[in-house]
């Protein structure tokens, strides 16, 4: 039997498919061939998940037309599927599936594409009329579908031990190795500016973070964030406040700097859900996207929001230009909050 999975796109979705996929791989584990059909940056992130026999890249707009919908549906139909589950909710993923030739298509009744599927996942009630529910329990319902059988909610990642060396040579250029505690930050969402916290409230709570006297602080980033990472180094203006932006970047030397952290302070993104995966506290500061939608069952993800009544308005931009829910969202209280992430006593001696 030979079985397919298109993965999520965005990195966040796909760390929070992983109990998902881990349920997949164990019902079908001795009885199937799972091939997996994802972006390239979602391999990077999976790397060291050894729940797959083999990884095809799609990539619907890449410039690489090997990636392309045509060229992978092609790939697909010479492999002879049996079943693809689709994890996405797109309907040029219900497409994909239709054109691999798989007999069986597994996905949500979602985007127009039910004629695609020939099994329809429906979703939990009360979603149609937008009530948020975990992206983690929206995956699971898809491999409850299949027959897997009840699964942890607990996400899963793995660290490469190549990244783990390159993270450590990090560590001893940035002068790391000898901090008490290492505090990460990630500033900034790939898809909505409105999400963003401001980059000055970041440079403010890594001096008051540093002040602590055996805390380092480092500011990680992609490509997209090297220059927002650079300018609150240079707010900071602190030996102890560095950044990944001259390191290498990659998404699995992330992922080990990541596992390292005493504590991750993030926005609403994928880097947010890396860290939880990997058991690592987080501080995860959300705005205009409601939480629940990516609730993702750590225990050490404690959420920080200011409400307001146009909150969560579920929009990339604010609608009313103010992006008050991430504004006003003080240094104040995320400090304090760090500070009781980072061990008992912290907070009296800060005050």
């Amino acid at each position: 039997m030979h079985v397919g999975i298109l993965l999520p796109n965005w990195i966040g979705d796909a760390v929070m498919a992983t109990p998902a996929l881990r349920a997949i791989w164990k019902h079908y584990r001795g009885t199937a061939r799972l091939t997996a059909i994802m972006k390239p940056p979602i391999s990077r992130v999976l790397d060291g998940l050894d729940w797959f026999d083999e990884t095809v890249y799609y990539h619907r707009r890449s410039k690489d037309r090997r990636q392309g919908l045509g060229a992978v549906a092609h790939q697909l139909r010479q492999q002879r599927l049996d079943t693809m589950i689709v994890l996405p909710n797109s309907f040029s993923s219900g497409l994909l599936a239709r054109l691999s030739g798989a007999r069986e298509r597994v996905g949500y009744a979602r985007g127009f594409r039910s004629p695609l599927l020939t099994q329809l996942v429906y979703p939990p009630q009360g979603l149609e009329r937008n009530v948020p529910v975990a992206a983690v329990d929206n995956y699971l319902k898809i491999a409850y579908t299949v027959g897997c059988a009840t699964e942890s909610k607990q996400m899963e990642l793995r660290t490469l031990p190549t990244d783990e060396q390159a993270a450590e040579r990090i560590w001893d250029r940035l002068g790391l190795t000898g901090a008490g505690q290492v505090v990460l930050m990630n500033t900034g969402s790939a898809n909505s500016a409105a999400r963003d916290w401001p980059l000055e409230y970041f440079a403010r709570l890594a001096c008051e973070l540093v002040a602590q006297g055996d805390t380092s602080v480092l500011v990680i980033c992609g490509p997209a964030e090297m220059e927002a990472a650079q300018q609150i180094t240079r707010l900071a203006n602190h030996p102890r406040v560095v950044n990944m932006a001259d390191q290498d970047l990659s998404l699995g030397v992330s992922k080990a700097c990541i596992r390292r952290a005493s504590l991750l302070v993030s926005t609403d993104s994928g880097p947010r859900h890396i860290g939880a995966a990997l058991g690592v506290p987080v501080l995860s500061l959300c705005g205009p996207i409601d939480p629940r939608w990516s609730h993702n069952y750590h225990p050490g993800d404690t959420i920080l929001q200011h409400h307001l009544p146009c909150s969560p308005c579920d929009k990339n931009i604010c609608p009313l230009k103010h992006n008050r829910c991430m504004h006003d969202l003080s240094v104040d209280r995320v400090l304090a909050a760090a500070l009781d992430k980072l061990g008992p006593g912290r907070r009296s001696q800060a005050a």
